[in-house]
């Protein structure tokens, strides 16, 4: 059994899609439909930066999506690719869930794109920058992890946000919470802490304001049954159901990533090759936390080849 999945914020970086759209008609449509989505030029962004445009959470999340969309979609349009015949489940981290509900035709692309981009924007607006903070925690598992925030609160938000694999959680809530955590880690036995370059603290209840917005956004929005079931982040397991997905996008906003639970979940249920499209950051976390999996990213033109030669 075969899952695709789908990355999520911090793998950008700028010249992103850059040479799917020099080989493939295919991929420059996909990223004219998605700027025309958003009345952005958001693929130039994506080519030139500069760089704290592209990092900016509301640019992030569409043009991370639109980069593994593009490369499915030359899959798709130039050598006849089926995602629903030659996989079994789809995931996503975080923003990736969007990518992986817009693989399997849940949200088109329109859509998809307009709404990361308002997730972006909210998610930025709920914290006044400066307030929130988020830190890695290296060498620590959930347990750890938890009791690290715990101790670190002290009547502020301070908890775990990603459980990404065995040797890696990520904490947030209120800054002082989160230093304090850092400055904590040994007495926990956690190898390090390590404070994140982001605008906001994600996946925590301070994030309440934008889990409003997207309630608002995804009553709205136009969705279909996926193709095929969908991993949520906050069940760690299967969803299909066009109503439950969306309450699980609104959950997951404050709601942990439990993305070292999903993967296990996924190699319990018979899976054991992963494809990671358009990125190659999801590919370690999926080894350290199913070891005999056999992993697979698809970035490049000579990655597509070589998948397409493989399915």
């Amino acid at each position: 059994m075969r899952a695709f999945v789908f990355p999520g914020q911090g793998s950008q970086s700028v010249g992103m899609g850059r040479v799917l759209a020099d080989a493939s008609p295919a991929a420059r449509e996909l990223f004219q439909e998605v700027d025309d989505a958003l009345s952005q030029n958001l693929f130039r962004i994506m080519v030139e930066g500069p760089e704290s445009d592209l990092t900016l959470t509301e640019n992030a999340q569409p043009a991370i999506m639109a980069n593994a969309i593009a490369t499915l979609r030359v899959m798709q349009k130039e050598a006849g690719f089926s995602l629903a015949d030659k996989g079994d489940y789809v995931a996503g981290h975080s923003l990736g869930e969007y990518s992986a509900l817009c693989a399997v035709d849940a949200f088109d692309i329109g859509t998809t794109a307009r709404l990361l981009k308002l997730r972006g924007q909210a998610m930025q607006a709920a914290v006044p920058v400066g307030e929130g903070a988020m830190a890695a925690l290296l060498g620590a598992d959930i347990e750890k992890a938890q009791a690290l925030a715990d101790a670190a609160a002290e009547g502020e938000v301070c908890t775990v946000a990603n459980d990404n694999d065995p040797s890696q959680v990520v904490i947030s809530g209120h800054r002082g919470a989160i230093e304090r955590a850092v400055a904590l880690v040994k007495d926990h036995g956690i190898k390090r802490g390590v404070l994140l370059p982001v605008s906001a603290p994600f996946h925590c209840p301070l994030m309440q304001p934008a889990a409003q917005a997207m309630e608002e956004a995804l009553a709205k929005a136009a969705i279909s049954a996926p193709l095929l079931p969908v991993y949520a982040n906050v069940l760690a397991a299967p969803i299909a159901d066009p109503e439950e997905i969306k309450m699980r996008l609104v959950e997951q906003v404050t709601g942990r990533v439990r993305w070292r639970e999903s993967v296990a979940a996924m190699w319990d249920a018979g899976v054991t090759e992963f494809v990671e499209v358009g990125g190659k950051v999801l590919g370690p976390m999926i080894k350290r936390i199913a070891p005999d999996a056999t992993v697979r990213s698809i970035v490049t033109m000579d990655d597509i080849e070589a998948a397409l030669a493989a399915f």
